[in-house]
């Protein structure tokens, strides 16, 4: 599942080795309107394994209606190579979803809630405490069928309605997250609100209660500090990042906001500081372009850009 792996524990001080967990497949391509064919997203996939890239979440099971873009989930679950060394997640919110990722043969799986009442409400149709009672459950029953669950708290750097969260409440989410035997935590700065100060002090928080279990975020670039966010939490020894190609993605409470971190943009600066990433970022620059081709439409990622130079494009 998502960063679960032996230098994904944390431990204080800065890592030699950083994972990067690609997104883009789920979380950049169901911001988009055009839907990306079944066979297109089965070749993007393998190229960004074939550029380093061992852990990627492909799909979310959610209603089709609401998401047409993820309506294939079973689909290319199926389809996809195995590859050795490569782990393929996908993203439930919700007990139906659960249901049919469990069906589906996919083997790691994300269960996220949020840390927002107000933000829940309107996302999942329940409270935070509903939200949270039926997400342990899922915990529960996704472990128990041998599921590699990484479990999530959504608007955890803030969020839009409700401004910060409660430090109090995002530990209490983390701590039954692991009594509930999640193998992984995660935090979400889902609407950009983080600042490295804001970073800082809840990982110093938090981090006491996940112990050696790997505590990974997802970061998002909406105000420009993701970068800088990342760095804020690589100095708290942090070996985990959610990223997406080209930087896709996006905030739903900020339309035509910057999303996701990009991941060859991380790459790069990882590669700079001299940490071990295992991704070539101007393969995943060359998958970057020609997804702006696809959408016909740039992102806000930089490296892929840069790239353009030196890597001759290939064909999806």
């Amino acid at each position: 599942m998502p960063g679960i792996s032996p230098e994904g524990a944390v431990g204080g001080g800065r890592p030699d080795r950083v994972t990067l967990v690609e997104v883009g497949p789920r979380d950049g391509f169901q911001f988009e309107s055009a839907v990306v064919p079944t066979d297109r997203k089965r070749s993007v996939i393998a190229r960004l394994a074939a550029a380093g890239l061992k852990q990627i979440q492909v799909a979310s099971f959610v209603h089709p209606a609401r998401v047409p873009q993820m309506a294939d989930a079973e689909t290319l679950i199926r389809q996809l190579p195995r590859s050795d060394g490569v782990i393929y997640s996908a993203l439930v919110l919700n007990r139906r979803g659960l249901d049919r990722a469990m069906a589906s043969g996919i083997r790691a799986v994300e269960i996220s809630l949020s840390a927002s009442d107000t933000h829940s409400r309107k996302n999942a149709g329940m409270p935070h405490e509903a939200a949270l009672d039926q997400g342990l459950g899922m915990i529960d029953r996704a472990v128990s069928a041998g599921l590699r669950v990484r479990a999530s708290v959504q608007c955890a750097f803030g969020c839009a309605y409700e401004g910060a969260m409660p430090t109090a409440r995002i530990v209490d989410v983390t701590r039954r997250f692991v009594d509930h035997g999640a193998h992984e935590v995660a935090l979400a700065d889902t609407t950009g609100m983080g600042s490295p100060p804001v970073v800082e002090t809840l990982l110093a928080a938090v981090l006491p209660f996940t112990g050696r279990l790997p505590l990974a975020l997802h970061l998002h670039d909406t105000r420009g500090l993701g970068l800088v966010n990342l760095m804020a939490a690589l100095a708290c020894g942090i070996s985990i990042f959610d990223t997406a190609l080209a930087g896709m993605g996006g905030c739903p409470f900020v339309p035509g906001a910057a999303g996701n971190i990009a991941t060859e943009d991380a790459a790069h600066l990882l590669d700079t500081l001299g940490i071990q990433t295992g991704v070539d970022h101007g393969r995943v620059g060359t998958v970057s372009r020609d997804m702006e081709t696809f959408f016909q439409k740039p992102f806000p990622g930089r490296m892929h850009r840069m790239t353009a130079f030196h890597n001759p494009s290939e064909s999806i």
